[in-house]
């Protein structure tokens, strides 16, 4: 497949304002779109043999919009559907801690981070205060808190308790592909705008690079990654503790709720609450497209 252009299909859900926060940074061979309809039309519309990569642009944050990628694809025609490949999401929680730890590093580190993302259910909302916890743990500003834009608390009211917990400076970063819009400062408080979260040449490396992979892993072995992307959602949600006799607790619809590692698969046992790699390790696997997104700003 050397050569051969690939049709990129960016799939956005809340994490990506449903595709206005990336309209405007798509390239020419990458069309964004929102899951459902507007991707069965992309996928219909395109030539039958274009290799093409469905990308689901989430952070870690939408495992369901990896699932609704793939039964929309699985919905396809067998002529259709023999060149399109689900690629592995845009990134995962660990790539979202990392990538936020670089763009932190350019924050004073007497500052408060307010980290800002769209709002979706209490599980989303709650994994970005797990991000938050582990960018404080292994970064080295003090004070770390969240802000949801439309949502409780809003940026306003982030930067309000920043300056309770004794801020006088705070960075709105976003924790997200939509920009974030740093609210009125208080008297005597400065309030930063910490973003993006990626720049341009970072975002476009990192979705070139999930979109080659997933081709070339449907030529090398037919392996379309529908099945992956399926079982996406059963592998996130609520976690679930394990009591002294090994039981489980439910939640309300009396399913079990799991929270695996990202490096393993269904089945492979549970791990909650694992740290991010270390900052070397991190910054190998991401200095490349972080670097080159910092030239490009």
């Amino acid at each position: 497949m050397s050569g051969t252009r690939i049709h990129v299909l960016a799939v956005c859900g809340h994490e990506a304002g449903h595709g206005t926060a990336l309209r405007q940074l798509a390239g020419p061979d990458t069309t964004v779109v929102t899951s459902g309809r507007e991707l069965y039309r992309a996928l219909a519309a395109r030539p039958a043999r274009q290799d093409t990569a469905v990308v689901p642009m989430t952070l870690g944050r939408d495992p369901g919009l990896i699932a609704d990628a793939a039964r929309t694809v699985r919905a396809l025609p067998p002529d259709l559907r023999r060149t399109v490949a689900v690629a592995d999401p845009f990134g995962g929680p660990e790539h979202l801690v990392g990538w936020l730890r670089a763009a932190a590093s350019a924050v004073p580190a007497e500052a408060a981070l307010l980290l800002t993302a769209p709002g979706g259910d209490p599980h989303q909302d709650a994994e970005l205060d797990r991000v938050a916890h582990l960018v404080r743990r292994y970064g080295r500003h003090r004070l770390v808190q969240t802000a949801l834009p439309g949502g409780d608390p809003d940026p306003a009211e982030g930067v309000r308790r920043c300056v309770l917990l004794g801020a006088r400076q705070v960075a709105v970063l976003p924790a997200s592909f939509v920009p974030a819009a740093p609210p009125p400062a208080p008297a005597k408080v400065t309030v930063l705008d910490a973003g993006p979260l990626l720049g341009p040449a970072a975002l476009a490396a990192v979705l070139s690079a999930r979109a080659t992979a997933a081709v070339r892993r449907l030529h090398d072995s037919g392996e379309d990654g529908l099945a992956a992307a399926l079982a996406a959602a059963d592998r996130h949600g609520p976690a679930h503790s394990h009591g002294p006799d090994g039981g489980h607790s439910h939640g309300p619809d009396g399913g079990h709720g799991h929270d695996h590692h990202p490096h393993h698969g269904p089945g492979a046992g549970h791990s909650h609450d694992h740290a991010p790699p270390p900052p070397k390790a991190q910054q190998h696997i991401h200095s490349s497209p972080l670097t080159a997104a910092r030239s490009h700003q």
